[in-house]
């Protein structure tokens, strides 16, 4: 079983970061929990990231009601991580 792979990043509002989690139209069915594989993907991306620096370059680079891509995480319904391609956002870039 290869795992699905969900897009994920930061959406910021006039108050908040909101963690986003783009879930594949196509899923295994053994993710039957939608909070607990989202809690799930969000604890693997900070394992993988630094979160402060993450949300200081957001707050800096960022627009109110824009999402920052991070990349993606592919995940088996176990929680092993498959693949992953996540990157603290480049400032100096357009989002």
């Amino acid at each position: 079983m290869s795992g699905d792979t969900f897009a994920v990043g930061i959406h910021l509002t006039e108050t908040a970061f909101e963690f986003v989690v783009r879930v594949p139209s196509e899923i295994d069915s053994s993710w039957s929990d939608p909070d607990a594989f989202q809690s799930l993907v969000e604890r693997e991306v900070w394992e993988r990231l630094d979160r402060r620096r993450v949300l200081e370059t957001v707050d800096r680079t960022a627009e109110v009601g824009t999402t920052v891509s991070l990349g993606t995480i592919t995940l088996r319904p176990d929680g092993t991580v498959v693949d992953e391609s996540l990157r603290v956002p480049q400032p100096d870039r357009e989002e």
